[in-house]
């Protein structure tokens, strides 16, 4: 299913996008009701269980345990991470998936340790870095967030630890089989120019196994659970990184663009009859069920687009901007960008001005698709003029300045041999982490004490 590969680091910039914040929701206010006394005792029996220890082991796993908060950490961080108020039923119903997917997260880590792989301190906490700077957060202001949330650092490092360690095992049993060579380049190639004409798609998919094709109630009602706060607003991307057992939760889900050969047929019908942006029901495949939602379409071999060559200067806040009250420093910020906006006419003074700034943000975001970029961005470039400033763009952690330094029209369906090669090693990585996940499951030793058995039923 899955033919996109990324680092981890990428991967978990889109799972922990904190950009939203939980909205806070207060208990409504009721007058004493002298009936509602009366019944406290009657009610008492249907009040919910007590929560469980957190040091209840939930489930052994060759040895090692599974404890309550490690689940509730997990759910902790997946709340916060969706942004949405995720009711309490809700959250129940998810338990269960929450648990297999740490179960398979312990199998990979004694796998990862098994082959003296060591993911460095360095490699984590440069993850965490990009997750900020992609969200343009200040250093540790992760680290600070979670903790104002309650959810331990630990819970966020195990995760990241495990992505980049496994990509290292995959490497590994790959070994030579990694290698792609020229010939393999060229093959795909020709293949490429016999679809020219028929549809590809440029989507992303959530997969959940199925343990037993003949009792697939709960893997069902789970992934409805998932589609619902999909269609809520949950980030596709997040919840992928969360939850999806296909290679491609490394990024977010995403699969980049697919022909209808390399899709399962079921997911063919019906990605070829959905809306840009929809969620589709449940799609039964061998082996569990996807969730897909189709970001483009196009037709193989065409697809002109305008690239753009960008800079960009930001200037922090040292607090996050109340727009009713805003401080002598973030007023200052604005005047001094409003300055930048009539004085700064090409993209080496852009850039000298956001290194005098600190450079928070990269000078250089990357080339940007101008048709692939969120409307309100979209509309900031589409009419700005080669060397000219943008106006300044307000955030909640400072003002941001963008200039366009070049654009060109470019047949964006055309893909380089680099690209092609890429694309050949995200599909062996993608079947070696299947089959392995597979052996390691089989192999394995697992106690599922009573509290998890609860959970899936």
């Amino acid at each position: 299913m899955s033919k996109t590969h990324c680092i981890a680091s990428t991967a978990l910039a889109a799972l922990l996008a904190f950009s939203a914040a939980l909205p806070a929701t207060a208990a409504p206010h009721h007058k004493a009701d002298p009936k509602a006394a009366s019944k406290t005792a009657a009610t008492k029996q249907d009040a919910p269980p007590a929560k469980p220890p957190e040091d209840q082991i939930l489930a052994v796993i060759n040895g090692q345990v599974l404890t309550q908060r490690d689940v509730d950490n997990r759910a902790k961080l997946f709340v916060l991470s969706t942004g949405l108020p995720i009711s309490p039923e809700i959250m129940n119903r998810m338990r269960g998936q929450i648990i297999h997917q740490l179960i398979d997260e312990r199998l990979k880590t004694q796998e990862i340790l098994k082959l003296h792989i060591n993911v460095e301190p360095d490699q984590i906490a440069g993850a965490i870095s990009n997750i900020e700077q992609r969200n343009g957060m200040p250093k540790n202001a992760l680290r600070d967030r979670l903790a104002s949330d309650g959810v331990s650092l630990t819970t966020l490092i195990d995760q990241i630890r495990v992505q980049i360690g496994w990509m290292q095992v995959l490497r590994e049993k790959l070994g030579e089989e990694g290698r792609i060579t020229a010939t393999q380049i060229s093959q795909r190639e020709q293949a490429l120019q016999a679809e020219q004409g028929r549809p590809q798609y440029f989507m992303s998919e959530i997969f959940v196994p199925v343990a037993d094709p003949r009792h697939d109630e709960n893997e069902l009602a789970f992934t409805k659970t998932i589609i619902s706060q999909l269609r809520e607003g949950a980030p596709f991307p997040i919840v992928a990184a969360q939850f999806s057992q296909a290679q491609s939760a490394l990024d977010g889900g995403s699969m980049g663009w697919v022909q209808e050969d390399n899709l399962d047929p079921q997911v063919v019908n019906i990605v070829r009859q959905m809306p840009i942006g929809a969620i589709s029901n449940p799609i039964q495949v061998a082996g569990g069920f996807v969730i897909a939602t189709v970001q483009s379409k196009r037709v193989v071999g065409k697809q002109m687009g305008t690239l753009l060559d960008l800079r960009q200067a930001f200037f922090p806040f040292d607090a996050p901007l109340n727009p009713q009250n805003p401080t002598e420093q973030q007023r200052a910020a604005l005047q001094k960008a409003t300055t930048a906006v009539q004085t700064v006419h090409s993209c080496d003074a852009m850039e000298a001005l956001n290194k005098s700034l600190g450079e928070k943000r990269p000078s250089n975001p990357g080339s940007q698709i101008l048709e692939r970029l969120m409307p309100q961005m979209k509309a900031v470039l589409e009419a700005l003029p080669p060397n000219k400033v943008s106006r300044p763009l307000v955030s909640m952690d400072g003002i941001a300045l963008l200039m366009v330094c070049n654009r060109q029209q470019k047949n964006l369906a055309q893909q380089s041999p680099s690209e092609i090669a890429d694309q050949l090693m995200n599909e062996r990585v993608e079947q070696a982490s299947r089959q392995l996940q597979r052996d390691l499951q089989r192999r394995a030793i697992i106690e599922m004490r009573p509290a998890a058995k609860t959970a899936f039923n």
